[in-house]
């Protein structure tokens, strides 16, 4: 007890990738609804001292001692850490379809649009082994029900569970080359990613960001990411900050998500120049952070690519800033955690 009292507060926890709760503001409408304790509550569950190895011992004992499924609906499955999803929220399936209709009736008439979902990991493995998981079929089937004048691109049967980081919930962007090909061949680009002589770059050791949430002791994935030269002489430009970086940031690998080393993590709005492009077609993709990693392998086919992220940029925001070129290709590709927690799409 003394040692928590006298130890201050820590902002955030690099094992959760998560702000932590702080010392809670005592007000008389707080005190009499109730709402100070349940803050003080959830301030002293993140504070406490030796947090992250009492964590530890508890997931060790809830699935190693007790045989328990799952701790805190993460789960072991050949050496992957992996997240169920659960339940499907079709009405959100469905609010993120409205969202795509309203982008194309806004901005995309004239252009070529497609759409496609990336699985989580959970997809691979829940219903073979007995945990909850999204209605996966379904999902596809609501948003195909619902989204007018776009194309779906099924990239399912061509992943696997091994094609995804063990600690993290990305892909693994070296086994992503022939996702890459599926996009460009439906859009029917003139060029395969495969026939890219790649050089493959290493970055260990990766703890990804399911790493510090199941508490247990892992060994780490090397984050590997591949250049050319159209990738290295690609200029991207950040409209958060008016700033023109490269499209790989090494220098990010020992930040907060090492994952940021793919375009520099989550951004709200950025586009990615091909001064080596034969081509003048554009690409714009909106997307989450999936897409940060198989851009890179698209850019050959064109001269700009354009990424929205639409959970840190309003729709109308976007169409003030970008211009959307008739006859360019458009692909929605968002991962099922979102497109189940579609509100936070903007």
């Amino acid at each position: 007890m003394l040692t928590n009292l006298f130890t201050p507060s820590q902002e955030f926890s690099f094992a959760e990738r998560r702000k932590l709760a702080q010392p809670p503001e005592l007000t008389a409408d707080k005190l009499w609804s109730g709402e100070f304790f349940e803050d003080c509550e959830e301030y002293f569950l993140d504070q406490f001292v030796f947090r992250d190895p009492l964590r530890g011992f508890k997931a060790y004992v809830k699935l190693y001692l007790l045989g328990q499924k799952d701790n805190n609906n993460i789960y072991i499955k050949d050496g992957h850490i992996i997240k169920m999803e659960y339940p499907l929220n079709e009405h959100s399936a469905i609010n993120a379809a409205a969202k795509f209709n309203q982008v194309y009736q806004k901005y995309l008439q004239e252009m070529n649009v497609y759409y496609s979902v990336i699985p989580d990991k959970n997809y691979f493995s829940a219903s073979q082994d007995g945990y909850l998981s999204l209605d996966y079929e379904r999902m596809i089937e609501v948003l195909t029900q619902n989204i007018s004048n776009m194309e779906y691109i099924d990239i399912f049967p061509e992943l696997t569970l091994n094609d995804y980081y063990k600690t993290d919930l990305h892909w693994s962007q070296k086994k992503i080359v022939k996702i890459a090909d599926k996009f460009l061949k439906t859009m029917g680009a003139d060029f395969l990613a495969s026939e890219v002589d790649y050089t493959e770059f290493e970055l260990s050791p990766f703890y990804g960001s399911y790493y510090g949430q199941a508490g247990l002791i892992f060994n780490p994935d090397r984050l590997v990411y591949l250049s050319s030269p159209v990738i290295e002489s690609a200029i991207v430009f950040d409209y958060e900050t008016n700033t023109f970086s490269s499209v790989y940031k090494p220098d990010r690998f020992d930040g907060v998500d090492p994952y940021d080393v793919f375009l520099s993590g989550a951004k709200a709005l950025i586009t990615i120049e091909n001064p080596l492009a034969e081509s003048k077609k554009e690409l714009v993709i909106f997307r989450d952070s999936f897409a940060s990693s198989i851009a890179p392998l698209l850019l050959e086919g064109y001269s700009k690519i354009t990424m929205i992220d639409l959970r840190y940029i309003t729709t109308d925001l976007a169409g003030e800033l970008v211009e959307f070129k008739a006859g360019s290709d458009v692909l929605f590709l968002y991962g099922t955690q979102v497109l189940n927690n579609s509100a936070m799409l903007r």
